[in-house]
């Protein structure tokens, strides 16, 4: 009977001891890091033919560098600096500021678009990340021409 008994309790333990387990599991599957997080700052309204400012800031929470490349995509054609692809190293002690410049003479849908590629020479030794679940990230804004 003293034997049964202890069976027993080693039971309840061993239930309690798995339980706390899963409860742990699921706590760090919970621990979600944004991969990238934009900052799109674009003016609402722009003159004809006056040079706009454009400044994308971009950071990550993950723990390893990444590669991105930053560019903007626009519903009509706008020439020059606009068209810029910049490339850099991304980490979460080291957030990118990127700058574009350029001139506009009609209302236009603006997106900042970041990828994540695969680039030798950019991150130090070449030491990057590549995200499974999502590699491109965008923001869409309005530039209203007056």
């Amino acid at each position: 009977m003293h034997s049964l008994q202890l069976l027993l309790r080693a039971s309840h333990a061993a239930l309690l001891l798995v339980l706390c387990l899963q409860l742990g599991i699921n706590k760090a599957q919970e621990d979600t890091r944004q991969i990238i997080e934009m900052d799109f700052q674009l003016p609402r309204i722009a003159i004809a033919n006056e040079e706009v400012t454009v400044k994308l800031g971009v950071k990550t929470e993950l723990r390893e560098c990444m590669v991105i490349r930053a560019s903007l995509v626009s519903n009509i054609q706008i020439e020059g600096p606009f068209n810029y692809k910049y490339t850099g190293c991304l980490c979460n002690d080291y957030p990118r500021n990127f700058f574009w410049d350029f001139q506009v003479n009609s209302t236009a849908r603006i997106a900042a678009v970041v990828d994540i590629i695969r680039q030798l020479d950019i991150c130090p030794n070449d030491q990057a990340v590549i995200p499974i679940k999502a590699n491109r990230f965008s923001v869409l804004k309005v530039l209203t021409v007056a």
